[in-house]
């Protein structure tokens, strides 16, 4: 059996040596496959897994509870609070971006994507399993969101594939996920863990929303950067429409998919509230690595 992970000061200590082993397990469990006939062995070793990242998830919930109780029940006071965090959430203050931006060189840049590439749990599936039994007007909405990620049915414009041709362009290759930083592969088991468990949909809600609402100038700075070291116009797409197609999607999702919620049942607010700032805490960790590894003061 695997251990319960106990909530630490020192996250590295106790959470991070987990997250390569539940990386390989989302890898594995969210690809099509075939019946087996050591099903039962399968789903024996499934369930450890699951149980581990329940733990992950009950931990991660606990380092931000004290803020996530900060936000109002009322809704309109909600959305204000929630609106605000692309302004005092976590990571959202770092100047990682504008380094990027305006001084990474080729090979730093490359470093960068090949962390955001292994990390990326892709927005499209995480938004297909979190709507699965959702009211009407979030799904719709959630369903338009879904339909522009999938580029509205035509295969040049769908989302997941421009950020693969961006590894691509810098001729990253196949990449071993034990040799992928801990943090971005936290941040996709995260986002995973929410969406593939109901218990957690309302917090799946809100962090797709916080992706929504922080990625544009985040977006925008690293197209600055690949723009300025040369990287084709291909290359620079999936940044620069996340740069300015995710104002809207945030828009929208903040109106029709939030609002409607809260009207549902106002207790959504702290799940709510608890996810959006459970994906800000694991990428501002992100940040902080990235700025170590670069030695940005």
């Amino acid at each position: 059996m695997i251990p319960a992970l106990k909530l630490n000061s020192n996250i590295e200590t106790q959470l991070w040596p987990a997250h390569h082993r539940l990386a390989k397990f989302n890898t594995s469990r969210l690809n099509p496959q075939f019946p087996t006939e050591n099903w039962r062995t399968t789903m024996t070793a499934n369930l450890e897994f699951q149980l581990l990242e329940r733990e992950m998830l009950e931990m991660e919930r606990r380092l931000i509870q004290p803020q996530a109780r900060t936000a109002p029940r009322e809704k309109y006071a909600f959305m204000k609070w929630f609106e605000e965090l692309k302004l005092d959430g976590p990571g959202q203050n770092t100047t990682l971006f504008d380094w990027l931006a305006n001084e990474a060189d080729y090979e730093q840049m490359r470093w960068f994507i090949r962390q955001e590439v292994a990390g990326e749990a892709g927005f499209e599936d995480l938004t297909a399993l979190t709507q699965v039994k959702v009211t009407t007007q979030p799904k719709l909405e959630m369903a338009r969101n879904y339909w522009d990620e999938m580029g509205r049915g035509r295969e040049p414009g769908m989302h997941g594939p421009m950020l693969t041709k961006v590894a691509q362009e810098f001729e990253l290759g196949e990449y071993n996920i034990d040799d992928i930083e801990i943090e971005p592969l936290a941040l996709g088991n995260v986002l995973v863990g929410m969406a593939m468990t109901r218990e957690y949909a309302y917090h799946s809600i809100g962090a797709l929303g916080a992706v929504e609402l922080t990625a544009p100038g985040r977006a925008k700075l690293v197209y600055e950067g690949l723009k300025r070291l040369g990287v084709s116009s291909e290359g620079q797409r999936y940044y620069l429409l996340h740069s300015a197609l995710d104002i809207k999607h945030s828009e929208d999702w903040n109106r029709d998919v939030l609002m409607p919620l809260l009207d549902e049942d106002p207790r959504c607010a702290q799940a709510i509230a608890e996810g959006a700032l459970m994906r800000l805490n694991a990428g501002a960790r992100c940040f902080e690595k990235y700025r170590r590894h670069y030695g940005l003061a």
